[in-house]
């Protein structure tokens, strides 16, 4: 099985539109906690992990680019723990 890639700022993005069925380019770079939280979900599917993040993760997660930092790190660190 081929690992997925590790997300990009678009692939973000692209997940963030879904949340309230908009255009990309239509999220805008800081992000409600409802929309964080929908995005931890997304990724949790995407990736078949439970992802985990304390509070200082999350404060770290309130932009589209911090977002896209952290998951970065999370999902990479959780697929080198299973190969």
């Amino acid at each position: 099985m081929t690992a997925q890639p590790l997300p990009r700022r678009e692939d973000v993005l692209a997940i963030l539109a879904g949340y309230g069925d908009r255009d990309a380019r239509d999220v805008g770079e800081q992000l409600d906690s409802l929309e964080l939280t929908w995005l931890v979900a997304q990724f949790e599917r995407r990736y078949a992990v439970e992802l985990d993040f304390s509070d200082e993760t999350f404060a770290k997660m309130l932009t589209v680019d911090g977002a896209v930092e952290m998951l970065r790190a999370a999902i990479g660190t959780t697929e080198g723990a299973h190969g």
